[in-house]
């Protein structure tokens, strides 16, 4: 594995400008205080820059295939690589010039290793400039990765915590249907377990179509039919074009539950519930409604632990999508709430 040399090796254009600039300053230096002309040096100095870069990285890419362990070997593969691309950039320039560089080493032989020494420097100087901006980019990598993990896992505990408030809120209505008609508490019984088993696989994943929160739902809210009876009635719609969207498991749980537990229960009519998805832009919208007692209360400064799971469901949406994640509750009226949940749509 290279983890560093993508970035390294990433883009030609970002590291041939300012080797080409570099160059540059290098063939002016040496025609301020020489005797050749500017585009003269000018050759020189790009054949000879260009190809210590050249050899470098390749140097690079051949013998540090892991930066973590093998960084010492640059001491070697830079020298080398630069001693090879000037030694190449001469004779390419020479060749693209009609020159013969071999004489000016017979008559001025320290200039010569004057310059040879200079494109030592170039490529010590091209190589660090290059091997620090590949490190600094695989810093942030690694630590958006590091950030990503821990999103993960606040998410696999904040289900967690969600999955038993589910359980003891329906445990609780289950032991009082008992006390009060023994054959709806059977049935409620017989969904619930095969309401868990279904949820089970789905709750420890940490996320899941769209299709499968519906389909739980589905199963939950025929539980709470066998409880409520005659008094509940619901609606769930989800476009088919919608069906395979990933999203968090359970997400929509607590805010069914609360539309039951604060908006249907407390009227003697009871009312009903609309689950619905749909598209707005590149974003995922999900609709919780209810035609309950309503509220008068700011149900979106809702805290405090009567409300775990609404606090739960925006400690979620924050933890995953960030900024781009909301839960927006529409504002109180006298007839029923609408939570909006939405998150960008995934391509």
């Amino acid at each position: 594995m290279r983890p560093w040399l993508p970035n390294l090796h990433g883009s030609a254009l970002n590291h041939l400008l300012p080797t080409v600039v570099l160059n540059t300053v290098i063939a002016l230096g040496i025609t301020v205080f020489g005797t050749e002309e500017f585009g003269t040096n000018w050759v020189y100095s790009q054949c000879i820059g260009l190809l210590i870069g050249w050899f470098n990285h390749l140097g690079i890419h051949w013998f540090i295939r892991e930066w973590d362990t093998q960084w010492r070997r640059i001491a070697l593969v830079v020298p080398v690589g630069s001693v090879l691309g000037f030694l190449s950039g001469v004779v390419l320039a020479d060749l693209l010039l009609g020159k013969d560089s071999m004489a000016y080493w017979a008559h001025d032989p320290r200039k010569a290793w004057g310059f040879l020494a200079l494109s030592l420097v170039c490529g010590i100087v091209i190589t660090h400039f290059f091997a620090s901006r590949a490190q600094l980019a695989r810093a942030r990598e690694n630590a958006e990765i590091a950030r990503r993990q821990a999103a993960e896992t606040q998410l696999q505990l904040l289900q967690s915590q969600l999955e038993p408030h589910m359980l003891f809120n329906t445990l609780a209505n289950l032991r009082v249907l008992i006390g009060l008609d023994a054959t709806r508490a059977q049935d409620m019984l017989d969904h619930l377990v095969g309401y868990l088993r279904a949820t089970l696989d789905a709750s420890r994943r940490t996320e899941h179509p769209l299709q499968q929160e519906f389909d739980r739902l589905q199963d939950y809210l025929a539980l709470m039919a066998v409880r409520m009876g005659p008094r509940l009635h619901y609606s769930l719609q989800l476009p088919p074009a919608l069906a395979t969207q990933p999203v968090p498991p359970l997400l929509l749980q607590a805010l069914v539950e609360n539309c039951i537990q604060h908006g249907l229960e407390p009227q003697v009519e009871g009312g009903s519930i609309t689950v619905a998805a749909h598209q707005e832009g590149d974003l995922l919208v999900l609709e919780v409604s209810d035609t309950g007692v309503g509220s008068t209360r700011d149900l979106n400064a809702l805290q405090g632990p009567d409300h775990f799971g609404v606090a739960q469901v925006r400690a979620r949406l924050q933890t995953r999508y960030g900024a781009a994640g909301a839960l927006i509750f529409a504002a109180p009226s006298a007839a029923g709430t609408r939570a909006r949940v939405q998150f960008p749509l995934k391509k």
